[in-house]
């Protein structure tokens, strides 16, 4: 007899090893709900939503009130660091290299007096001589007179003009001895009496080592004020900037979230109070922006494209009028000619520097630069200020007047060799040469190559008072009463938008 057996599945708890964890409950699935969902579940309840209203309108106006305050703050210090620039410390350097300049040719004017002597074939020399350095020395007064009133109430500043007029004083007491020396001695041309040469050193040697090195002292301490004006400028420029944009994203943060709410709260697809109040808002900080970019630039373009080949070329046109009177110094001094003929090569090389250890080098040296350069306009062979001018050439026309500039005082350094070589032949036909001011002489040629340099700084100092004036004007529109107009724009178009809005709650 079969018995049969009945066959049960076991239970899952019975089947489960003993150490199995114990089932968890499954959690009923919930929807995933969309981002924009969330925002709604975020959004003020419809009892909250005018004091939401009021408190991002009033964030928007305040806002876009302190925005203006950083636009009108950030521009007004570009304006006055720019006027500071432009009209304070570059006219008080130009004054002061053109003092460099007035002293060199005073003295240049006192050898040519004496290379006249009373030599009566070089009248017109000596009257010429006499004339130039008057006008040379009322130049230096009201250079200094410009020093004195610009450097105001800075004590550094007033005691260094000081020392130089005490200086002047000194000097031009000096170079009088010596006109009445030469008036009464009536000596040969060139040939001074051993009295009036060394009445004469004394002078020069007080220029050389006291009046031109406080000059140039004056104009490195301006440039460095200069230097720090801009500096400071930007700083401040920065500091708005970054507290302008802070202000433009809570404004428009402010102005969007307003706009958000109302459109999701009270379905309103526009709001035109408020879109032309971001409208505003947009057009004021990307106006701002852009304008202080402009007078950022154009403060650029003044500091460093046009000062810095300014400052190089005032003080090249200094060094030239000194070299000049090393020329003369050389003829009236042969005793001390080799230490004349080396301080005009020192101060040719500081014009355009050739690396060449002797006068007698420097025309072939510059000859091959200059075609190097005329081949190739990046193949700049010299330093010194012509080689920092040539590799700082921004400005319409400036190439131009550059390279004549470059052509003249080739033509000048050729006629120095001349006229050494001349002076070791026939002295009095030197002393000729070195005076007179017709062209194909010294001095004539010296005259065309400091006119071409004259025209040089000009395009310089034009671009300079362009970018000025354009850097100024940019800065003064935005310094004044426009950002605090859009401010108050800004503040009636979010008034217009949220009021018919709030009504409706009352």
């Amino acid at each position: 007899m079969v018995t049969s057996t009945s066959f049960r599945t076991p239970d899952a708890a019975a089947s489960a090893p003993a150490n199995a964890p114990a089932p968890q409950p499954v959690a009923p699935s919930v929807p995933t709900r969309s981002p924009l969902a969330r925002l709604r579940d975020r959004l003020p309840h419809r009892a909250d939503l005018p004091a939401w209203i009021r408190l991002l309108a009033a964030v928007a106006v305040i806002a876009g009130l302190l925005a203006a305050l950083c636009i009108s703050s950030g521009a007004t210090s570009l304006r006055n660091g720019i006027d500071v620039i432009g009209h304070r410390t570059e006219p008080q350097v130009s004054a002061t290299e053109d003092l460099s300049l007035a002293f060199a040719d005073m003295d240049a004017q006192l050898a040519n007096l004496l290379l006249a002597g009373g030599d009566p074939t070089l009248t017109a020399v000596r009257d010429s001589a006499l004339k130039t350095y008057e006008d040379r020395r009322k130049q230096a007064d009201a250079d200094l007179q410009q020093a004195s009133s610009i450097a105001g109430q800075d004590e550094h500043a007033k005691h260094a003009v000081q020392g130089v007029l005490d200086q002047f004083g000194t000097y031009e007491g000096l170079a009088a001895k010596v006109i009445l020396l030469d008036q009464t001695e009536h000596n040969p041309a060139a040939q001074p009496a051993p009295d009036l040469l060394d009445q004469y050193r004394q002078s020069a040697a007080l220029l050389a080592d006291q009046l031109l090195p406080a000059a140039h002292g004056l104009t490195g301490d301006n440039t460095a004020v200069l230097q720090n004006s801009y500096t400071s400028t930007r700083g401040a420029e920065s500091t708005a900037t970054v507290l302008l944009i802070a202000c433009g994203v809570v404004l428009l943060g402010a102005l969007i979230g307003l706009q958000v709410l109302l459109v999701r709260t009270m379905h309103r697809r526009i709001n035109p109070g408020l879109l032309g109040a971001t409208l505003v808002s947009l057009l004021l900080l990307g106006g701002a922006v852009l304008g202080d970019h402009n007078a950022v630039n154009q403060l650029q373009i003044a500091r460093y494209d046009a000062f810095d080949s300014l400052i190089a070329l005032d003080q090249a046109r200094a060094i030239g009028y000194d070299a000049n009177a090393d020329e003369s110094r050389y003829l009236l001094d042969p005793d001390k000619g080799q230490l004349e003929q080396q301080a005009f090569l020192n101060k040719s090389q500081a014009l355009a520097d050739l690396k060449v250890s002797s006068v007698g080098d420097y025309d072939a040296a510059l000859t091959k630069a200059l075609a190097a350069y005329r081949a190739d306009h990046a193949d700049i062979r010299f330093g010194g200020a012509f080689g920092d001018e040539m590799r700082n050439i921004t400005f319409p026309g400036e190439r131009a007047a550059a390279e004549k500039m470059l052509a003249s005082y080739q033509v000048y350094q050729r006629d120095d060799r001349t006229l050494r070589a001349t002076a070791k032949s026939d002295p009095r036909q030197a002393v000729t040469y070195d005076t007179d001011a017709q062209p194909g002489t010294s001095d004539g040629d010296f005259g065309t190559y400091d006119t071409d340099l004259s025209a040089l700084i000009a395009v310089n100092q034009h671009a300079f008072d362009t970018a000025v004036t354009a850097g100024s004007a940019d800065a003064s529109r935005w310094s004044s009463w426009l950002p605090f107009t859009g401010a108050l724009l800004i503040a009636a178009l979010v008034l217009l938008g949220i009021r018919p809005r709030l009504n409706e709650y009352r």
